[in-house]
């Protein structure tokens, strides 16, 4: 919400500085996001005279003038239709910025002739759209005069960040109110020249009582659509509003002024009156912004007897707007129902100043003063003869009561206040208690008349005002939070209980040890688009109304984020991208904590050792994964190596990691080429994913481990090879080995695979080494021999055979 110093003043008569306004604004729940200057970015241009114009004489379209900015005659060659001798205008020196055109000027040659600066256009100085010559400043103005001065350019824009729930701040007048509230000022009132009406009003009606409970319309005959006052124009531009025509300009300002959206329809372009009503399925307008949008029987529309002209409360239609040629008018002010605005606004994906006001809900009693202010200002600017007013619905004008107590203040806002000054707050901000309309109506002899709770009445224009504790917190705001005494929370005595979920604890092992090997954490969106997600069988959850279309997919792995982050990295000279990232996937059933990785790139550089650079595989992505869980907690020497991850893994080149034949903690290895192709990923990519949710808690075993005892005898190696089929998975062997005598055999590992000469088709040689630990007394000879043979007994039933 931006306005001018000056504007606010309109409503706010007061002595305040600038820095005193801003400082009370984000002080009283206002939050100020800037302050600005239009004029300093325009001060290096002066008002200047043409002396002379002449025709250049390499280009026809070109002249040569002569122009004074104050400083003597300089020589400017311009391409302005109405550049001519006695012109008056606004010249930007060497050394300008033109910011509708981003350049600095210089000194310059056009063709061949030199040329010390520009006469510029509004566009050029980003004052409006005019294009078609420069600018033309009556013949008085000052020759030499910064043009910002002159134009009255230098008055401070103030941008104010609205929260959803305060409606009545979507004005300027809100804001003053506000302000004088919290003493800065007194609250000017509310007026309008008074002007007589003539005729039956025009013919409109409300059939949709739910989505538009109240339609008031009044006409202007015999109108002029100019251009709008230059003070309306120069408040509209100093915000950001392109000034377009009086007719519209007067419905922006008012907007912005009072919070109030209305619409012009031109009479000519009507069939018949104008309705309120529901749209029907498939109905089609086209609206102001150009756009064709096709409605439904949910939304509310304003319709003639032929088409549909309004998309109700957010955008007009494009064939009923009014123009240079209009002459007569029909000024609409109907309350629309917030719920209904914001559903259709939905739907459509179509944002607007009117549906940014409707849906926080407007005042529903300025429907009478808002049209009159409307009609009073068409008739003052454009001119022509108003009609009576249409009245169609009521709009909800219920009063709401809430009982307040005054204590509340201290015991809920932690703020003393006096009884009589939270009064005198309250309707500062236009709430009535008991008899008490307004804070120039307050005497201590009428205070002293209410007895126990004060019956506060809302104002209108406070929908979201629904309890006591709005009213405290309308107290403390505008005392000032900052004024909130600090009471620290009672502390139980000692050191303070660990509050750490054993969730949170996993999360934090494991991101510690992912960090610890190298790893940099990612934090990528939880929402992806569709082709993003397909490559990893789509999300179950889409948002119905995301914030962009590349945003509207729940993720269903932590994958898709990880790829992307990798490609930028690539891109950009990366030679080796580790990343991980610690997330929730949203599946159909609920969200798992999961952790992601994804290897890129070299695993190893180049160097003199080891000839070209080496890539990550298959093992380094099941390396990271077993490293994982077993930093999570995980007992990864009873895991499982089984089958592909899925349709995202390159087959052959992926597995799963599982604790039984259902529970997977992990899948690991390559990644699809397709998939690789959807993210415009170049060579080959090894990914982990680790199902954090998936891994067993442990079991409660006290607060202190019992102490390391190093084993008082030596540990006996013993090496086996055996011939096995070339389908049997190494894990599957090592298992059996180790299970052979669980109690001497303290682990088991494959340290040489090999096929070729000497081992047959279809087989390959697998040498395993196994480590026996003696506990009472060393191992003798026959009991070595008794654990090998179990150990190759075991190891045939798995289709193995020792090697001679």
């Amino acid at each position: 919400m931006k306005f001018t110093l000056s504007w606010l003043k309109q409503h706010l008569e007061t002595n305040a500085t600038l820095d005193q306004i801003v400082e009370a604004l984000t002080r009283i729940g206002l939050e100020v996001e800037g302050v600005e200057n239009p004029g300093e970015k325009l001060a290096a241009f002066k008002i200047a005279k043409v002396l002379s114009a002449e025709r250049h004489p390499q280009a026809d379209k070109l002249q040569i003038l002569s122009v004074d900015a104050g400083n003597g005659p300089l020589q400017v060659v311009c391409g302005a239709p109405n550049a001519r001798a006695g012109l008056v205008g606004v010249f930007g020196a060497p050394g300008a910025y033109v910011p509708g055109l981003d350049v600095t000027l210089k000194l310059a040659s056009i063709r061949g002739v030199e040329s010390n600066g520009m006469m510029c256009s509004t566009r050029e100085l980003e004052l409006g759209e005019d294009h078609d010559g420069i600018i033309e400043l009556p013949e008085d103005a000052p020759i030499g005069t910064a043009y910002p001065d002159y134009a009255g350019l230098t008055d401070p824009v103030i941008d104010v960040a609205i929260t959803p729930n305060r409606q009545d701040c979507m004005g300027v007048r809100g804001i003053a109110r506000d302000l004088a509230a919290a003493g800065l000022g007194t609250l000017t009132p509310l007026t309008f020249d008074a002007f007589t009406s003539e005729g039956a009003g025009p013919d409109v009606r409300t059939d949709d009582t739910a989505g538009c409970p109240a339609f008031f319309a009044q006409t202007v005959t015999g109108v002029t659509n100019g251009e709008s006052p230059e003070w309306m124009r120069r408040s509209l531009i100093a915000i950001g509003q392109k000034p377009i025509s009086a007719l519209v300009d007067i419905t922006n300002y008012l907007m912005i002024d009072l919070g109030r959206p209305l619409h012009v329809y031109d009479r000519a372009k009507l069939s018949g009156g104008l309705v309120a009503r529901k749209a029907n399925d498939g109905e089609q307008v086209v609206a102001l912004n150009g756009k064709t949008y096709t409605l439904d029987a949910t939304m509310t529309v304003i319709a003639d007897d032929t088409a549909v002209h309004d998309i109700g409360g957010i955008m007009g239609g494009e064939h009923s707007g009014v123009s240079a040629d209009t002459t007569d008018v029909l000024i609409e002010c109907a309350y629309f129902d917030p719920d209904h605005i914001a559903r259709t606004g939905q739907k459509l994906t179509l944002t607007s100043d009117a549906r940014s006001r409707f849906e926080r809900g407007v005042d529903p009693a300025f429907l009478e003063d808002g049209l009159a202010i409307a009609t009073a200002l068409v008739l003052h600017i454009c001119g022509g003869t108003a009609s009576d007013v249409t009245r169609s619905g009521e709009p909800p004008l219920d009063p709401r009561v809430i009982h307040y107590d005054p204590r509340l203040s201290a015991e809920l806002g932690g703020l003393h206040v006096a009884p009589e000054r939270q009064a005198r707050t309250l309707l500062s901000l236009g709430f009535t208690i008991g008899a008490i309309k307004s804070a120039d109506a307050f005497s201590d002899a009428l205070f002293s008349t209410i007895e126990g709770k004060w019956p506060v009445t809302i104002p209108t224009w406070r929908r979201d005002v629904d309890g006591p504790a709005d009213l405290v917190e309308e107290v403390v705001r505008i005392e000032g939070i900052d004024n909130i005494p600090s009471t620290p929370l009672p502390r139980m005595p000692g050191v303070a209980k660990p509050t750490a979920t054993p969730e949170q604890k996993l999360e934090r092992r494991a991101r510690r040890a992912a960090a610890a090997r190298g790893l940099d954490e990612a934090v990528t969106w939880s929402f992806l688009s569709e082709a993003e997600a397909a490559p990893f069988g789509g999300g179950a959850w889409t948002l119905a109304n995301p914030i962009s279309e590349d945003l509207k997919v729940m993720r269903p792995s932590l994958l898709p984020g990880l790829l992307a982050a990798t490609g930028r990295n690539l891109k950009r000279g990366q030679q080796s991208v580790r990343l991980f990232e610690i997330g929730r996937r949203y599946l159909a059933d609920a969200e798992r904590v999961t952790l992601g990785v994804v290897l890129a790139g070299d695993r190893r550089p180049r160097g003199w050792r080891d000839g070209k650079a080496a890539s990550f595989d298959a093992y380094d992505a099941k390396a990271e994964a077993l490293a994982l869980l077993a930093a999570s907690g995980a007992p990864v020497d009873n895991l499982q190596v089984m089958g592909e991850a899925g349709d995202a893994w390159h087959p052959g080149q992926s597995g799963t990691l599982r604790l039984g034949p259902k529970t997977v903690l992990a899948s690991f290895g390559m990644l699809h080429p397709s998939v690789l192709k959807a993210f415009d990923l170049d060579g080959a990519v090894a990914a982990v994913e680790v199902y954090l949710d998936a891994i067993p808690p442990k079991r409660a075993s006290g607060f202190a481990r019992p102490a390391y005892t190093p084993p008082a005898l030596q540990a006996v190696r013993r090496d086996f090879a055996f011939l096995v089929p070339a389908a049997l998975a190494t894990d599957t062997l090592v298992r059996a080995v180790k299970g052979a005598d669980k109690v001497a055999i303290v682990s088991a590992r494959v340290f040489d695979v090999f096929t070729g000469a000497g081992v047959e088709d279809g087989h390959k040689s697998v040498a395993v080494e196994i480590v026996l630990q003696p506990t009472a007394k060393s191992f003798t000879d026959e009991e070595i021999k008794a654990i090998a043979d179990r150990v190759v007994a075991a190891a045939a039933k798995q289709g193995a055979s020792l090697r001679g």
